[in-house]
């Protein structure tokens, strides 16, 4: 296993969010950039390439689905965790669609944010308990 952290962007419309996030993720990586809409992630995550991309869904604007395709049209080689508030399995289903290998509840923050990116940066799938 590399000594390197794993290097991450997290992008939310939220800064509270955002800053749940970084905090949850500070122990085991280096968030190196964050972004607040789709054109700022996409832009930041060219820029920066990151090793995961901690994505919101619900954004206004630009969505994460559609950031996410994006990323995959740039050619970002970065691995998507997408943090929601929606907990249905349709969502799941949808990131997966667009390339996402972890899938983390906003509410599951603090115990599954650290496992998803761990997991997303191994290319494993990691998913919180949904409906």
């Amino acid at each position: 296993m590399s000594s390197e952290p794993i290097r991450v962007v997290v992008v939310d419309d939220n800064p509270a969010i955002v800053a749940h996030a970084t905090a949850a993720l500070t122990p085991i990586c280096a968030v190196v950039g964050t972004a607040n809409d789709g054109p700022c992630a996409i832009e930041t995550v060219m820029t920066l390439r990151p090793d995961v991309v901690v994505l919101d869904i619900s954004m206004p604007g630009m969505n994460g689905f559609d950031v996410a395709a994006g990323l995959a049209e740039a050619g970002s080689g970065a691995a998507i965790v997408f943090l929601s508030v929606h907990v249905e399995k349709e969502f799941v289903k949808a990131a997966h669609l667009v390339g996402a290998v972890g899938y983390v509840v906003k509410s599951w923050i603090g115990s599954d944010l650290q496992t998803a990116v761990r997991a997303a940066s191994a290319g494993e799938r990691f998913v919180s308990p949904v409906r």
